[in-house]
């Protein structure tokens, strides 16, 4: 008999640095009272289980447990960070073969059990992997949503503010395409509070406008090499990401967010899991948002497109 979906639970697979950090943010989120962790070392799920609920008292009562995928059937958010790492000198895209792999053994584990709330995949290469999720679990395409870009577009912000010397919170901003190399920064919609952002750097003393951004764009690409070439391996960033997403569709908030999912002709693209601006809520990803993009960007965001289905085209989903 299927469980009935519960709304305040979520699942975390994979407990490695990623899995255990989103799992670390969502306690402190007050967004769930029930979090179950699957880890493929179940020892690993069960310490990093017990290790964050002695922070309950601290953030408010909750369940945290280590279980299998018959315990997280009934969750409204399965969060999947299983696979392999990215290295120093790898990129997110050599890691397809390895992760696709492993998703070939979760997904269909996961949908097995009747699972109705929402996938969440946050596994690199994300949009490969969201695309991947979509074809071997069989669920609506609006129900299996990736982390996309939104890290990518926190960095883009989290530069931009110290540029500028302004709260990131009024800039409007997107990283879109692949989470990766071919990623684009949407220069052309950037805007601080309505003003458009040349006009801002201006008022701020800033006139290299096409350097600047080169600069910036360039800085958000590489950081999480540098992050992992630095510490090995990066992961606050994307917990942030990860809560930031749950708490749009737990709350269904129909936030604006650019998470990865399949595309059908925005931009002539079909068929692929691109990151781009979508509204989230409850049910998943509602629609894309066709944000105005200029003819390079445009042309820039094809490319992207065309360097994820040379890659998909060869993995026989």
């Amino acid at each position: 008999m299927e469980k009935q979906m519960n709304p305040r639970k979520a699942a975390v697979i994979g407990c490695g640095f990623v899995g255990s950090a989103i799992a670390f943010a969502l306690m402190q989120s007050r967004l769930f009272s029930e979090m179950a962790l699957l880890d493929a070392d179940a020892d690993k799920a069960a310490g990093e289980a017990m290790d964050i609920a002695h922070g309950v008292p601290f953030a408010g009562q909750m369940k945290i447990y280590a279980g299998n995928y018959e315990d997280i059937a009934d969750a409204a958010i399965i969060i999947v960070t299983a696979g392999a790492n990215q290295k120093p000198e790898e990129t997110r895209l050599d890691l397809v073969h390895k992760n696709v792999a492993v998703y070939r053994n979760i997904i269909p584990q996961i949908a097995g059990q009747g699972f109705e709330g929402i996938l969440l995949v946050v596994s690199n290469p994300v949009d490969i992997l969201t695309y991947a999720a979509v074809k071997l679990s069989g669920f609506p395409e609006q129900r299996v949503i990736g982390s996309g870009t939104v890290l990518d577009t926190a960095r883009l912000k989290y530069a931009l503010s110290e540029h500028l010397g302004v709260d990131s919170r009024n800039l409007h901003s997107f990283i879109i395409g692949e989470h990766g190399d071919s990623e684009i920064a949407a220069w052309s919609s950037t805007n601080v509070s309505g003003i458009p952002l040349d006009d801002f750097c201006e008022m701020r003393g800033h006139f290299n406008h096409a350097q600047a951004m080169r600069q910036i764009a360039e800085e958000v690409k590489n950081s999480a090499y540098e992050i992992i070439e630095k510490k090995g391996a990066t992961y606050y960033g994307i917990a942030m990401s990860v809560k930031r997403i749950c708490e749009s569709i737990v709350r269904d908030e129909k936030s604006i967010l650019p998470v990865s999912s399949v595309m059908h002709g925005n931009y002539g693209i079909d068929g692929i899991a691109l990151s781009m601006p979508a509204i989230v809520g409850s049910d998943g990803v509602e629609n894309h948002v066709p944000i105005s993009l200029n003819e390079k960007e445009i042309e820039s965001l094809r490319h992207s497109a065309e360097t994820i289905r040379e890659i998909v085209s060869g993995l026989d989903l």
